[in-house]
């Protein structure tokens, strides 16, 4: 599996659904919110779900592995942009150790 373009734009978006719907459930659970942002929260989380069948990858689970490396770096975004807290070295060594693994996950030579 290489990282195309389209495979980095459905990696992102998948994030970004996954992230929000997951927001979602902490807004009303932990925050207090309105439980009707369960609505847009569970769509958004089946949004996700569909958009990592678009990987073109002949295992699930090797495509959700590697989904794992863009989804801890969007999280860290979210943190800082939406709940302005800023990642720190701790945040950001972490980040560098699980791209690293999903760089070996996606371009890991594979055995006949």
């Amino acid at each position: 599996m290489s990282l195309s373009p389209s495979i980095l734009v459905i990696y992102v978006a998948a994030a970004l659904a996954e992230i929000g719907g997951c927001f979602a459930v902490w807004a009303v659970l932990r925050l207090d919110r309105s439980a009707l942002w369960l609505v847009p929260g569970f769509v958004s989380l089946a949004l996700f779900a569909g958009l990592l069948t678009m990987i073109d990858s002949a295992a699930a689970g090797r495509a959700f592995a590697a989904y794992g490396g863009v989804y801890i770096a969007a999280s860290l975004g979210w943190m800082w942009l939406i709940e302005d807290v800023r990642p720190d070295r701790w945040d950001v060594a972490g980040l560098v150790l699980c791209l690293i693994g999903a760089s070996t996950i996606l371009w890991g030579p594979r055995g006949a």
